[in-house]
């Protein structure tokens, strides 16, 4: 079985050889993808859970629509390792989020059936909007297809494209709600419980049933189906199907469907297909269905995964212990102390750190979904209702808060601690994932406090400083992965640290937060070549401190290391500073560039960006020595 298996996946070159497939070697083939997923996540990493429970719902798709004429649009991108196997990329999965390998996300670069490289939530449905309109306007009879899941739906950005996906009867579009409860953790909110309510009801099995019944005894699909399920839909609609909240809009509703039932599936989005306007197709999953300890996680149904064994489930690594542990463990002892710190994340209660928190004090955790800028408005409202809220979010993702930010909180100068995780390059999560703008864009709000800790000591110190600020928002952010040994300070002067200093002063280092490691390196090889170096960690970014802005008159000169963005970001603001108190010392601002980076490992990337210890020495010795020749 496991040869003929094999065989199966091996013929698929894009969805068209789907076609002809009959129901064993589909059957066969579903098992093969999900062996596939299994072995690829376990080596690489990556996202399993999702990937498992939508390999029927893939199947289905692609057999039913035509990509890439007909569009599919996937959010997350996250859920598409299915996708790419079924176009053709099984064969590359062994490089799956490696170097030069197959992307964790959607990637046009990577194939034509790829439209969106999706990987923040909520967006699908927009990009559907826009392309069906599009292809209403030049004619075109294509299909656009968006599959969201359904903690997807707790974005309001989702929410405003559904709006007006049912404003126009004509537009060829099917939405599918990839309904498996959901994002990392449970999905939350009233749409959550609302949806849960059909799982949950015990007359949805015989619904169910019977819906699957009155499909099987109706040999066409189209119309016929689509009458059956209607029919039958109307007739449980008041005690089972969340069906009104979408016909409420407009919208024709397909469902629920068993979505690892393959065959109900194809029927479900033949009638969609069939109706001719735009059209909600409901479809139950499993998170994990296949791999028995992914389901049995409790946590997040192995959502994403560090390689693990695949017998057990267990990480074949123990990683070392990480920035999110220190700040989990820092959070937990300030609300002991404070009982005015609440704590708000937006579906990442585990990835954050904010379980521990959760688990001691439920009634001051507050997830809200997939809904980034609700979070941060709400916290200002916290923050006028007399409480200190703590909103921790991964850097990449406050990005889409960030008008909340600036007009919600900093104009009302409320007292919100903004905890970005995941902060500079994250690697193999690609593009989309890196949190290198986080830096630049707060830079921009006026009375923000922006804290940068080099270790996990100062993580621990820089949160308590930052919560004592209730007049104004204020930023902690690090970076994925190890914490950094603790850097001991030689001295501290106002707000900065100095990290090493000879008397010579030739060269002022800033090592920005975690590059404080690798501005003392680099100093080291500097001071090795004949010049006197003082590095320093200014802890605190944004306000600069002025006894820093002086510092840069007494060298000759400065180097600043930061993992963020080298526009707009902390050495782009202290040379603007330097140059405003009239000092002319010559500024090299080491950073990451405005480009959208491929994914690979942290390292090589921070490589190939000349952020390593010696490529920042040999360029200051370098332009140490262009400033003597023109002196």
């Amino acid at each position: 079985m496991a040869e003929a298996q094999q065989d199966v996946l091996a013929t698929i070159t894009g969805p068209a050889d789907l076609r002809g497939l009959d129901d064993d070697a589909l059957g066969a083939l579903a098992t093969e993808i999900r062996e596939l997923l299994i072995s690829s996540v376990a080596s690489n990493g990556g996202h399993l859970g999702p990937n498992l429970g939508v390999v029927e719902l893939g199947i289905a798709i692609h057999r039913v629509f035509d990509s890439p004429r007909d569009r599919v649009v996937w959010d997350t991108g996250h859920q598409a390792y299915v996708h790419k196997m079924l176009t053709g990329r099984a064969g590359q999965f062994g490089e799956l989020r490696r170097e030069g390998g197959l992307s964790g996300y959607p990637s046009r670069a990577e194939s034509e059936h790829d439209w969106v490289e999706n990987s923040h939530a909520s967006t699908s449905l927009s990009y559907a909007d826009g392309m069906a309109k599009a292809n209403h306007l030049l004619g075109k009879e294509d299909h656009v297809v968006a599959v969201i899941g359904d903690g997807a739906l707790t974005g309001g950005m989702a929410w405003e494209a559904l709006n007006n996906i049912a404003a126009d009867k004509d537009r060829r579009l099917v939405v599918i709600v990839n309904d498996n409860g959901r994002s990392y953790t449970p999905t939350v909110g009233g749409l959550a419980n609302r949806l849960t309510e059909i799982r949950t009801n015990p007359r949805y099995e015989p619904a169910l049933g019977a819906i699957k019944d009155r499909l099987n005894r109706s040999r066409r699909v189209g119309p016929a189906a689509y009458e059956a399920l209607h029919a039958i839909k109307k007739g449980v609609k008041d005690a089972l199907a969340p069906q009104g909240m979408f016909e409420d809009l407009g919208l024709k509703y397909i469902g629920p469907v068993d979505g690892h039932d393959r065959p109900a599936v194809e029927r479900a989005l033949a009638a969609a297909k069939k109706f001719g306007g735009p059209v909600l197709v409901h479809v139950l999953t499993t998170k994990g269905q296949g791999y028995d300890i992914a389901v049995a996680n409790e946590n997040d149904q192995m959502h994403q995964a560090n390689p693990f064994d695949v017998q057990t489930g267990e990480a074949t690594n123990v990683a070392p212990a990480g920035w999110t542990s220190v700040f989990r463990d820092e959070i937990v002892r300030i609300a002991d102390e404070r009982p005015d710190v609440v704590a708000i994340t937006a579906a990442m209660l585990y990835p954050v750190g904010l379980d521990a928190f959760a688990d001691k004090f439920p009634d001051r955790v507050f997830d809200v979904g997939i809904a980034e800028q609700h979070a941060v408005t709400s916290a200002a409202g916290l923050a006028m209702g007399g409480l200190h809220p703590v909103v921790a979010v991964y850097a990449t993702f406050i990005n889409r808060a960030f008008d909340q930010v600036l007009l919600d909180v900093a104009l009302h100068e409320c007292g919100v601690t903004f905890v970005l995780d995941r902060a500079g390059v994250t690697g193999e999560d690609g593009a989309s994932h890196n949190g290198m703008w986080d830096m630049s864009l707060m830079q921009m709000v006026p009375g923000l406090h922006l804290a940068s800790p080099r270790d996990g000591q100062q993580l621990r110190e820089l949160l308590r400083e930052a919560v004592d600020i209730d007049d104004a928002p204020s930023v902690i952010r690090f970076s994925k992965g190890a914490v950094c040994d603790d850097l001991p300070a030689i001295q501290r002067v106002g707000t900065y640290d100095v990290l090493s200093r000879d008397e010579e002063q030739d060269v002022l280092v800033i090592a920005v937060g975690a590059f404080g490691h690798l501005g003392v390196e680099a100093g080291e090889l500097i001071r090795a070549a004949g010049n006197g170096v003082t590095v320093v960690d200014p802890r605190w970014v944004k306000p600069i401190d002025p006894a820093l802005v002086r510092l840069a008159a007494e060298f000759t000169q400065v180097v600043t290391i930061e993992d963020n963005g080298r526009h707009g970001g902390v050495g782009s603001a202290y040379t603007q500073a330097v140059r405003d108190a009239g000092i002319l010392t010559p500024i090299q601002v080491h950073g990451i560039e405005q480009e959208f980076l491929d994914h690979a490992k942290r390292d090589v990337i921070l490589g190939r960006l000349g952020l390593t210890p010696r490529a920042v020495a040999d360029e200051t010795i370098a332009a140490l020595a262009r400033n003597t020749a023109t002196a």
